[in-house]
């Protein structure tokens, strides 16, 4: 696969005229919490599809032929990715089949379902094997790749462009980190309109590959932990992806589970805003002050949580 480099600007400009009308401009809001830094959040949880994941994969689908696509479209993901995908086939009447690992939350599945797609369940690693291989035996459709599609990533740095457009002097920028997509899009955007804003990773410590990478300087595979946190943690930062996300981002910043669950009661109790695990991480982050101070932006990635599970967290458990 041909290294990858930052997505230009002028392909975000045009993947936020691909996509107007059908990912909504999220707002900008205050955390209702005093803390040393100005804290924010991007909502994407308010996207039709309750994830910003409806972008990247309406400006992928969007640029393709219609005759390319005429067998269809299909996608490996845990959840988001896979109704980013449906959503957008639905719309444009095309068959849709999804590839999701045997842990994927049942709210999820249930959302994929309602939009049309047949759902393909494997094990972790087969699943995962495909987001590698970017293939899936015995599939005849154009493949989506939920991360490392530069046409997916332009789609996800549109979120960037409105961030700069509702808090230009934004000091720092916190994104979950799953496999590279969402923060290598909007720190894309962030290197050619605003330089000096810092642009980090956030993970959460039973899966934290690209802060073992960093560690190690190359992109290695970690023993992770399944927890209630799904939209984020692989086993490894993506080889196609590790130039690109260690050169454009300043970093990764590692939470517990403790925390995100703290994170996710926080917003509830002082915004009203339900986020799932993976969009909780950068609000933990921000909250134990390890990005400093000034103007923080975290991107709330999605709002897919199974209802049991946010039920557990509002009673102070932390669910699995």
């Amino acid at each position: 696969m041909p290294q990858l480099e930052p997505v230009p600007l002028a392909e975000v400009l045009a993947a936020r005229n691909r996509i107007a009308g059908k990912a909504n401009r999220t707002p900008l809001v205050r955390l209702n919490v005093d803390t040393a830094a100005d804290i924010y959040l991007k909502l994407e949880n308010l996207q039709p599809i309750g994830s910003f994941k409806i972008r990247g994969a309406g400006n992928a689908m969007l640029k393709q032929k219609r005759a390319t696509m005429a067998k269809g479209v299909y996608t490996a993901s845990a959840g988001n990715m896979a109704q980013g995908v449906a959503w957008n086939a639905k719309r444009l009447g095309i068959p849709c089949h999804v590839v999701v690992p045997d842990h994927a939350p049942k709210t999820k599945l249930e959302a994929i379902e309602r939009m049309g797609a047949r759902i393909i369940k494997v094990p972790f690693d087969e699943w995962w094997r495909v987001i590698v291989t970017h293939h899936f035996p015995g599939l005849d459709a154009v493949f989506i790749h939920p991360v490392s599609d530069p046409d997916v990533m332009a789609g996800n740095g549109t979120i960037g462009l409105e961030i700069l457009e509702d808090l230009p002097d934004v000091d720092t920028v916190l994104v979950p980190y799953g496999g590279g997509g969402l923060s290598c899009g909007i720190a894309a955007v962030m290197r050619e309109q605003k330089p000096d804003t810092k642009v980090f990773a956030c993970e959460v410590e039973t899966a934290a590959p690209f802060a073992a990478s960093l560690e190690r300087g190359e992109a290695v595979e970690i023993d992770r932990t399944p927890t209630f946190i799904d939209g984020i943690g692989g086993k490894s930062v993506l080889n196609e992806m590790w130039p690109l996300a260690s050169n454009l981002l300043s970093g990764s910043l590692v939470t517990s589970v403790d925390r995100v669950a703290q994170a996710i009661r926080t917003l509830v109790e002082r915004n009203r805003i339900v986020a799932e695990g993976a969009g909780a991480t950068p609000v933990a982050v921000a909250l134990t002050g390890d990005a400093g101070s000034g103007r923080i932006v975290c991107v709330v990635s999605g709002g897919n949580i199974d209802a049991s599970k946010l039920a557990a967290i509002l009673r102070g458990e932390i669910p699995d």
